[in-house]
């Protein structure tokens, strides 16, 4: 396993990220892991050497924070590991249940840490912006989160550069903890945000922590088309990812990816993860598993290193995209 700084902290994380979206409940997408399955992956995860695992309240309605303490208190030892956890979107009906005010945040953030099972969240990310509350106070409630000892880190996921720079600025302003890290989507197919969100992590030196780091499983080389939603049970229930890919060149760099791994002997996840680990900036991509060979692929793409010439054969291929993944 490589190891890294997480953006300019002095907290050490590994360089692949094991995403929980897929551990819980299979009563909220019913391709997520139940306990007992998903359990071999934090194994198997924190054998190889990651100490860095991504989760959120609204996974499986909360079941993925309790599911992924659980599993964390038995195979780990806490002080190795980081542990990421998300506030935004409401996990059940009523008013005040979602968004970013300061009842919402420190009440979410209370209920996160009963279910993970744990007294601070390393890493506690917005998992959007919020239009309808003032930046100013979303900022405030978690700097007091971080000052009362819940949380130690906090980051963000997700939203247009200029209002992640805004934030940094009203932090530094007013003194308050500044975000740390960016959750952003990113891979090879998805390349906009390297038009103004990476320069502004580079110049901040914000963590990029990216999410779907394999185009929900279009650069792992497991669909026959874009348009083919029937390869697995995920492919054909995630409506979201849907209306995520779809553009000019996007197969074209899928064929691309194909043929660097037959010629390199490896599978297109590793190629595809290598790439982005190439990138400047990326701390760790959040890789999703459902499959043991999943997780193992990803950690060897940390072994992979890409020529110039192979990536710019996977670079060219990519036409501009409308903005997608936030709104």
């Amino acid at each position: 396993m490589e190891y890294t700084k997480l953006g300019s902290t002095g907290v050490t994380v590994s360089a692949i990220c094991l995403g929980c979206m897929s551990y819980g409940t299979s009563k909220w997408r019913p391709w997520v892991l139940d306990e007992d399955d998903a359990r071999p992956f934090y194994r198997r995860a924190i054998e190889a050497g990651i100490n860095f695992f991504d989760t959120a309240d609204m996974y499986s309605r909360g079941v993925s924070e309790e599911v992924t303490g659980r599993a964390l208190r038995e195979y780990g030892q806490r002080e190795d590991l980081v542990i990421a956890t998300k506030v935004f979107w409401p996990i059940a009906e009523g008013h005040n249940r979602g968004g970013l005010s300061r009842k919402h945040i420190v009440e979410a953030c209370e209920a996160s840490l009963r279910r993970l099972g744990i007294e601070a969240i390393d890493l506690y990310q917005i998992h959007r912006f919020d239009s309808e509350t003032p930046m100013e106070e979303t900022l405030a409630a978690l700097d007091h989160l971080v000052r009362s000892g819940k949380v130690r880190y906090i980051g963000a996921s997700s939203g247009w550069a200029w209002q992640f720079a805004r934030a940094l600025g009203l932090s530094d302003q007013n003194g308050w903890a500044r975000f740390v890290t960016m959750q952003n989507h990113y891979n090879l197919i998805y390349r906009e945000e390297e038009r103004e969100m990476m320069p502004l992590c580079l110049d901040e030196g914000i963590g990029v922590i990216p999410w779907s780091p394999l185009a929900r499983g279009i650069l792992a080389g497991t669909r026959k088309s874009l348009e083919d939603h029937s390869s697995t049970v995920r492919a054909g229930s995630d409506t979201y990812g849907h209306d995520l890919y779809g553009g000019p060149g996007d197969w074209e760099i899928v064929e691309a990816v194909r043929a660097i791994a037959k010629k390199r002997g490896v599978s297109p996840a590793e190629v595809s993860l290598a790439w982005l680990h190439s990138r400047p900036g990326v701390t760790a991509p959040i890789v999703g598993a459902t499959k043991l060979e999943h997780l193992d692929a990803a950690i060897r793409s940390l072994d992979l290193k890409l020529e110039p010439e192979e990536i710019e054969r996977l670079e060219a291929p990519y036409r501009p995209h409308e903005v997608r993944g936030h709104h």
